[in-house]
């Protein structure tokens, strides 16, 4: 369900017709994300032509609030009443729901239930009669369905169609056994399978249907009184309608029942609701000495984006900026993605019958977007991802400063001294320095790039890269002086590096 996706190729026009009017809920500040509104939507409104799509959603997370929302289509293009898309349309986000699935695993994990090292047969029983792919395969564990490396076989689109198998059905399934694609922890495979395991994990152990306690123990204290499974117990008249796109014209998707694999990708949310849930995902950065507040700890969100194999690389498409190879890897429910430009990006899609989502977020920068729409398989990924881009390249998406630590100031101290005095030594040098480098080396340099340089102001402010290591710069007489310092791993005020080199011009 998140692989399986159309993405609309080519450039987007900047501008286009017949867009939707500005609702009530758009939250955008004026003079910064709003000035970029237009050609955010005409990306939207380019892939709802190109790909046709019968309605969607997009929506901009920043610190916390829901800062733009937009819609376009109708509810539901079947009917000739006029029934636009709100923010509180729901629309079922397909495997965008695993995050959920595995925000309760990690919450009972923190509650003392298991370990994700316990084997899955532990807490379904019925994998006992699962034989291994070979004599030397290590069990299943829980933490191996969470990364997608259980060793089953990668399962879309079978595994859409299992929505709504009933439990005891279920329970039947797992009993037959289970032909292997690899050895167990090996590598990645996307599974919808396997987190169907980690739904019954989440129902055996809590007590509760797993639908159940996702909604009562993480979507409600979130506020998401609009999320749910059971789509078809949900007012008919706040459902956007699914079509699929099939001989030049669109076909109505059945509506599937809530059901067994509904913790693999049967979530039904709105964006109002979603925007809470990713601001709660944002909130897990940067780490915080603040009371934890949501439903799940922040330390727990932050490991839900560590992955254990690759997922795959690729090379970035062109209309999003020069070319650069990207790394990916499935976390826990969420994939991470590291981009020349963006920075990590964590991110999901989901494909459904009638249905294509994506969520995608900046954790670095406090940001993050999302986007639902009516139509089969089609995520539109690529839309939000050039909108991340249009957001960052335009400054409205940076990374939050890293605060200097007492420490740092501490070291930054040092190092302005050592230039003052021209005495290496003056700073507490630990034992690699001399070592790496004999003192009267560093002396005699030092020397000469303040001849070369002379005077300079030193008055400006490191930047970290973390709360042991910053840059700075100097502006000089004669050019501008780039140095280092990084603490040694000790609690001690002892320099490991420290480096003055000037900068080319």
């Amino acid at each position: 369900m998140a692989r399986r996706v159309i993405e609309v190729a080519g450039l987007v026009a900047l501008a286009c017709a017949g867009l939707a009017p500005a609702h009530a809920e758009d939250k955008a500040q004026a003079g910064s994300i709003d000035d970029l509104a237009p050609q955010i939507d005409a990306i939207f409104a380019q892939a709802k032509a190109d790909a046709h799509i019968p309605g969607l959603v997009y929506g901009i997370v920043k610190d916390g609030e829901l800062v733009l929302f937009r819609s376009m289509g109708d509810r539901d293009i079947g009917t000739a009443q006029v029934d636009p898309i709100t923010a509180d349309t729901r629309f079922r986000i397909a495997s965008m729901s695993k995050a959920f699935t595995a925000a309760a695993i990690l919450k009972l994990r923190d509650e003392g239930k298991f370990a994700l090292s316990d084997p899955a047969v532990k807490y379904v029983p019925e994998m006992a009669h699962w034989r291994k792919p070979t004599a030397d395969a290590p069990e299943i564990t829980i933490g191996d369905l969470l990364h997608h490396s259980g060793g089953l076989v990668e399962d879309n689109p079978w595994g859409d169609r299992q929505q709504y198998l009933p439990e005891e059905a279920f329970s039947q399934m797992i009993a037959s056994g289970m032909d292997f694609a690899t050895t167990p922890g090996i590598r990645y495979e996307y599974s919808n399978y396997g987190f169907a395991l980690l739904g019954r994990i989440v129902s055996n152990v809590s007590g509760r249907r797993y639908q159940d306690y996702i909604r009562e123990e993480i979507m409600l204290p979130l506020g998401m009184t609009s999320t749910g499974y059971d789509v078809l117990q949900s007012p008919k008249e706040s459902r956007a309608i699914g079509y699929r796109w099939e001989n030049n014209g669109f076909r109505r998707e059945p509506d599937m029942p809530d059901g067994a694999f509904g913790a693999m990708g049967g979530v039904e949310t709105t964006a109002n609701d979603y925007a809470k849930w990713m601001a709660f995902l944002l909130s897990a950065w940067p780490p915080s000495d603040a009371p934890e507040t949501g439903p799940l700890r922040r330390s727990s969100v932050r490991e839900m984006v560590k992955w254990v194999t690759m997922r795959q690389g690729m090379m970035r498409p062109a209309e999003l900026g020069p070319p650069c190879r990207i790394g990916q890897g499935y976390g826990m429910g969420l994939v991470v993605y590291d981009d020349c430009d963006l920075g990590r990006v964590v991110q999901h899609n989901g494909g459904y019958p009638g249905y294509g989502s994506t969520m995608q977020f900046i954790p670095d920068a406090g940001i993050g977007m999302f986007s639902f729409n009516a139509r089969t398989y089609f995520s539109n990924s690529g839309g939000v991802r050039q909108a991340l881009h249009l957001l960052r390249n335009n400054g409205l998406a940076p990374d939050r400063a890293i605060a200097v630590s007492p420490g740092l100031a501490t070291a930054y101290g040092f190092a302005r001294a050592a230039w003052a005095s021209g005495e290496p030594e003056s700073a507490p040098l630990a034992v690699n320095v001399a070592l790496d480098r004999d003192i009267a080396d560093r002396r005699a340099d030092l020397a000469a790039l303040k001849r070369d340089v002379g005077a300079c102001d030193t008055s400006a402010a490191i930047s970290p890269i973390s709360a042991m290591e910053g840059t700075f710069e100097w502006s000089c007489e004669r050019g501008t002086v780039a140095g280092r310092v990084q603490r040694a791993p000790i609690t001690s005020m002892e320099l490991q590096v420290l480096d003055f080199r000037r900068k080319p011009e």
